[in-house]
């Protein structure tokens, strides 16, 4: 009876530490990263009432008899098992999809292991912490770039590029050719826009003017009509040297360059004067001329051929010749070759061809002109000349090529339009550093990979690493949801997210905890009623001693 009494009170203890550890899981049970408690028994010792015997050949075998003194609690066992996801529309709440614990230090330098993955970054020291304030482990970026490939256990600090300098810049077509104006400072104050104009009346060794107004970043630029310029890098120089002039001194946004492709100066062969390069029309061309041999008698050639005129843009240059071919009629090709005369002037550069049908030979009384089209292609570049009757066409083939005289070709008259309008440079910023509060988006990648966005782009600011155990049942709860390794956790693993059998990370997510409610209270009934039964066992035992007790009466 003392024994049952024992057992009773020892199931009653057991059944009280049971519920305990379903006490803590239920209350745990909205706890991200929670993993819940197991209580699992074992009876305890044995007295030995009667030893067993084996058989013999005249009787059976006795089997030992025991009574047992209850049972004692055995272990409190971790489920590891994995929990549902839940979304939060934060971007540093993470969770891991598969094994792997988060590394977190304490400020005494302890680390712990949890799967609570409520983050934030500490705008004092840009260090990213948990929840609870601790340092969360990874590796850290320097300038945009990890600091290790390989997997780490040091504190992500976060750092945000600065913006870098830049060069204030404007690219514009006119006419044709493209036009670029930059800075060499790289701040703020080159931000500014140019005019060009052009003025009668400046001094002859003047030729360029900068016009300024403290009340506005735009530069007149005024250059004068009658100035000859033989080069970019000379308009550059003049054009710097007048704003340092206007200014009292340098420009704050440095010196400007002046770049046009192609260059209009064909390298330092063709000057344009300060009209020319400000004109706003569109580019002119100056005819060109063929200036016939001195020796042909009234500038007729070959039997009565005679030049006509040139096209706006005739572009023949040097030694000119001419030549007259007799061209058959072929109705075999597409479309049919008619009969006539082909006549060809060629120069150094170009090539023109015109043709005299069969039947306007015979008519010409000397009068009619064909003409020859340029190689350009354009209805401008032409040459046209007057011929004689076929008579004299065909004594024209039958003398071959005569050289006529010299072409001298057309050039534009290079008007650059830069009057047109206004050119405003920007872009042009200071190198300034950036601090947390600069980031405008942060997100952190399946593998860790923490990628802050601000003014200076996109930027990996770190990575979270994962640690995994060779038994991580084995760890042992610490609080606050962290777990701390143990002899039989094994050490800690190091791995990057998603590799080594690790889960990859969920940003904007967080593990839930894996108590099951259902189960929690199916076992929280059966452990009532053990309860129960144990004291029950302790009641019937303190009435038999009674009975016990009343013997003597």
């Amino acid at each position: 009876m003392v024994r049952s009494m024992y057992s009773g009170v020892a199931g009653m203890k057991s059944n009280q530490s049971r519920m305990d550890v379903i006490g803590n899981n239920i209350a745990n049970s909205s706890t991200y990263g929670f993993k819940s408690s197991r209580a699992t028994f074992r009876d305890v010792y044995y007295q030995q009432i009667r030893g067993a015997s084996a058989g013999t050949a005249t009787r059976g075998g006795i089997n030992p008899s025991m009574i047992g003194y209850g049972s004692q609690l055995a272990s409190v066992d971790l489920m590891m098992g994995q929990s549902s996801m839940t979304s939060t529309g934060n971007p540093l709440d993470v969770c891991i999809t598969g094994e792997g614990f988060f590394q977190v230090m304490d400020p005494d330098g302890n680390v712990f292991y949890t799967k609570a993955g409520m983050l934030d970054i500490d705008p004092a020291t840009g260090a990213l912490v948990d929840s609870n304030g601790n340092f969360v482990l990874g590796t850290s970026a320097t300038n945009g770039k990890l600091d290790s490939i390989d997997p780490g256990s040091n504190k992500i600090i976060i750092t945000v590029d600065p913006v870098q300098a830049s060069v204030a810049e404007v690219q514009q077509e006119i006419s044709g050719k493209l036009l670029t104006i930059s800075s060499t400072n790289q701040n703020k104050a080159a931000n500014v826009g140019f005019t060009f104009t052009k003025a009668t009346d400046m001094p002859d060794g003047q030729k360029v003017l900068a016009v300024t107004d403290s009340t506005s970043s735009v530069i007149n630029i005024k250059l004068n009509a009658n100035a000859t310029f033989s080069s970019m890098s000379e308009l550059q120089e003049e054009i710097n040297k007048a704003i340092t002039d206007s200014y009292g001194g340098p420009h704050p946004g440095g010196d400007f360059v002046f770049t046009l492709e192609p260059d209009p100066f064909e390298n330092g062969t063709v000057s344009l004067t300060g009209a020319q390069i400000v004109e706003t029309s569109s580019a002119a061309y100056d005819g060109g001329s063929l200036e016939l041999d001195p020796a042909l008698p009234n500038g007729i050639f070959l039997e009565g051929f005679k030049v006509a005129g040139t096209g706006l843009m005739f572009s023949g240059e040097g030694e000119t010749k001419v030549k007259v071919e007799k061209q058959a009629a072929d109705d075999t090709t597409t479309p049919p070759t008619p009969e006539g005369y082909v006549v060809t002037l060629t120069t150094d550069t170009t090539e023109y061809t015109g043709f005299i049908s069969q039947e306007r030979a015979e008519t010409s009384s000397g009068g009619n002109t064909v003409m020859l089209q340029g190689g350009t292609g354009t209805a401008n570049d032409t040459i046209t000349l007057s011929y004689p009757n076929a008579t004299k066409i065909d004594a024209a083939v039958a003398a071959g090529e005569a050289v006529i005289g010299e072409a001298t070709a057309s050039k534009p008259t290079q008007n650059l339009g830069l009057g047109k309008s206004t050119f405003t440079l920007t872009g042009g910023t200071e190198f300034t550093e950036q601090g947390i509060g600069n980031l405008t988006g942060i997100s952190i990648g399946a593998d860790g990979t923490i990628v802050g966005t601000s003014a200076a782009g996109l930027q990996t600011l770190g990575r979270i690493d994962l640690a995994t155990f060779g038994n991580a049942a084995g760890l042992m709860q610490s609080g606050n949801t962290y777990f701390t390794e143990t002899a039989n956790s094994g050490p800690a693993k190091l791995a990057i997210a998603g590799e080594d059998g690790t889960g990859k990370i969920k940003n904007s997510s967080l593990e839930m905890s894996n108590v099951d409610l259902a189960q929690e209270f199916s076992d929280m009934i059966v452990t009532q009623r053990g309860f129960q039964a144990c004291s029950r066992l302790i009641t019937v035992s303190d009435t038999m001693l009674e009975e016990l007790i009343n013997l003597k009466r």
